[in-house]
């Protein structure tokens, strides 16, 4: 069976809700897995895992198991196997969800920065109204039972975003807005 083609395989990453991790393999090879299906050479992977793994402050922890490290680095690690790709488009569904909310807000603003430094786009799926606007430049309402586009709400805030921008009025606005949305959204489904 011939190999997908390295490049185009590299343009879409995901981030699923929970780390999915191998528990039997240290973080290092938890990371190389898409360069190891890719076929990548070992020296050239190894060297784009150390740079992920340093991308997301998780450098020192490389030959640790998923068990040795919380829940937030864990996630961190999922990040930097899907970014050791390069992708151009990231898919991120729930990632933080499972995380306190001190974790999560310290998360988010860890993948702005990443999104600021490598410029890839990010499709992000979350159920937190506060977390869909902190971070999107436009956030995309669904509803269900057909799945459907209830609302779109552009986010005109600037960046960088920090807790100036969690404790503004216009935050407290545009969560209104989606949250009214969300609302109308499960109140058509419920019918």
């Amino acid at each position: 069976m011939p190999r997908p083609d390295a490049d185009r395989s590299r343009r879409l990453a995901y981030v699923f809700q929970s780390p999915t991790l191998m528990p039997w393999a240290d973080i290092a090879t938890n990371v190389r897995l898409p360069l190891d299906l890719a076929g990548t050479p070992r020296a050239e992977a190894d060297g784009a895992v150390a740079d992920a793994l340093a991308l997301v402050a998780l450098d020192g922890f490389a030959r640790h198991r998923p068990r040795e490290l919380s829940g937030g680095m864990q996630m961190r690690a999922s990040i930097a196997r899907a970014l050791v790709t390069q992708p151009s488009l990231l898919l991120m569904d729930e990632p933080f969800a499972a995380l306190d909310d001190f974790t999560r807000q310290r998360l988010d603003d860890e993948l702005i920065a990443l999104w600021r430094a490598r410029g890839f786009a990010v499709m992000f799926v979350t159920h937190s109204v506060t977390e869909a606007v902190y971070l999107s430049t436009r956030v995309v309402v669904m509803g269900a039972r057909p799945g459907r586009v209830v609302d779109e709400v552009e986010v005109p805030a600037p960046w960088p975003r920090g807790d100036d921008f969690r404790t503004s009025t216009g935050f407290a606005t545009l969560a209104r807005r989606v949250t009214k949305a969300v609302a109308a959204a499960a109140s058509a489904d419920a019918r």
